[in-house]
């Protein structure tokens, strides 16, 4: 099971908290990539907003929208750098955040320390010039959009911090749960948190099932096998864990390498518990 993450502090982060709870973890770094194919418009907010209104060729509406979430995202900035503020707070907000400063910055609106960025004094932001993006997939005739606005596409190359998780201990499933919660959005991390859950779980009821016997590997397997899905109740409703024979496999190969089970000559002996 795994976290990914192509930010360098989260990954820090991460590493030092996962650590200190004691909870068993790999990372693997690899090259990857952000990228945004799309359009793009220039001008003053309201000329912006002009050019999207006389847009043909495009969804009209959700380019509104997304405009208007860049407004309120431009205005949220601007709120912190009229009284100035540290430019590592501000960024750790997002990415988004950078883009706009780097925006600002070369329209010459702000000065940076060092340390603080603060919007200079007497700037008219409904003056200055701002670059609006809207991604490809809004646009179902790019041959009228192309007379209007102009094609976009960024690519920043990265590198990729994958988090194999390879705790198989409920109550430090619960801890990662708890840590990861700080770096990662909410939908991306319940998939993950359940998965985990679901596999310590299956790893728990193979060690139960395995008691203080012998069993044959295949035997266990198929055992497994026949009882999938298995449901299991909670105050708050069922979780459902289902499972391949090769998802099941790996389950086993992961207990024997963590030192909970052995497997010698074809058969399986539990060594120790989970708790």
């Amino acid at each position: 099971m795994r976290l990914v993450t192509k930010n360098e502090a989260v990954k820090r982060a991460l590493i030092e908290e996962l650590r200190k709870e004691g909870i068993r973890f790999e990372v693997r770094s690899r090259e990857s990539y952000e990228a945004f194919v799309g359009y793009l418009i220039e001008g003053t907010l309201r000329e912006i907003e002009e050019k999207i209104e006389n847009l043909e060729g495009a969804d009209v509406e959700a380019i509104k929208e997304g405009f208007l979430s860049f407004r309120e995202s431009l205005n949220h900035v601007l709120e912190h750098l009229k009284a100035g503020e540290k430019a590592d707070e501000l960024l750790k907000e997002g990415l988004w955040v950078a883009e706009l400063l780097d925006q600002l910055y070369r329209n010459g609106a702000i000065e940076y320390d060092g340390v603080n960025v603060k919007l200079k004094e007497g700037i008219n932001v409904d003056e200055l010039k701002f670059e609006f993006k809207f991604p490809f997939n809004l646009v179902h005739d790019p041959g009228k959009v192309e007379e209007k606005v102009k094609q976009f596409a960024f690519v920043d190359l990265v590198i990729e911090h994958e988090f194999e998780i390879l705790e198989l201990n409920i109550a430090k499933v619960n801890a990662l749960g708890k840590i990861a919660s700080k770096y990662f959005p909410e939908d991306y991390l319940l998939k993950a948190y359940f998965a985990l859950v679901g596999r310590a779980i299956l790893a728990e009821e193979i060690l139960k099932a395995l008691g203080d016997k012998k069993i044959p590997e295949e035997e266990l397997i198929k055992g497994f096998l026949r009882a999938s899905p298995i449901a299991v109740p909670t105050p708050k409703g069922t979780l459902v864990i289902n499972y391949s024979r090769d998802s099941f496999e790996e389950t086993l190969r992961l207990l024997k390498r963590l030192g909970y089970v052995e497997i010698k000559g074809g058969k399986v002996r539990k060594l120790k518990d989970l708790s």
